[in-house]
């Protein structure tokens, strides 16, 4: 079991200090996981654990000791060629900037590198200063951009196409 320190932002100051563990993430994790994203989005994710059963792509989750999934993310073998390709990371929002993100990544790269990978790619949106900063500390750095796109469910329940630019990162394991 691994530990994350969190950090009240009260009045008190308070350390609280949570023991988490990282495992693959599993269908019945997906209804403790609305968090992530829309109906839309787990349904994604339902089919990417199809193909990690398949061994085509690993789907983690940090959970905490009473195993909840407060971080998930996945690692696809099939984008790169020798490389394996972080996406769909992503942290419970109250839980942010705590270590997590961190955490889940650092599992990913181990997961890659126990596949005989020296290499870590991911995509950033150019939006997303604060996913991008994580990255860079952890020793990603840029090399392209291409658009993306993908099915995005809105409040109101209808399917739009979000389109984007991404920053395309790596690091050599």
């Amino acid at each position: 079991m691994l530990t994350a320190v969190i950090t009240a932002h009260d009045s008190t100051d308070a350390t609280i200090v949570m023991p988490v563990s990282v495992r693959d993430l599993l269908p019945p994790d997906l209804p403790a996981c609305t968090w992530s994203g829309s109906a839309t989005h787990l349904r994604q994710v339902e089919r990417e654990l199809a193909r990690a059963a398949a061994g085509e792509v690993d789907y983690l989750a940090v959970c905490t000791a009473v195993d909840l999934p407060v971080a998930i993310g996945g690692i696809d073998y099939q984008v790169r060629e020798k490389a394996g390709t972080l996406w769909q990371l992503a942290v419970l929002p109250a839980l942010q900037s705590r270590g997590l993100g961190t955490l889940l990544i650092r599992a990913a790269q181990q997961r890659i590198r126990n596949r005989g990978l020296r290499r870590a790619e991911l995509a950033v949106e150019e939006d997303n200063p604060r996913a991008r900063a994580l990255y860079e500390r952890l020793g990603y750095v840029a090399y392209g951009r291409e658009p993306d796109a993908w099915d995005e469910e809105g409040p109101d329940g209808l399917i739009r196409r979000h389109e984007t630019m991404c920053v395309l990162m790596r690091r050599d394991l």
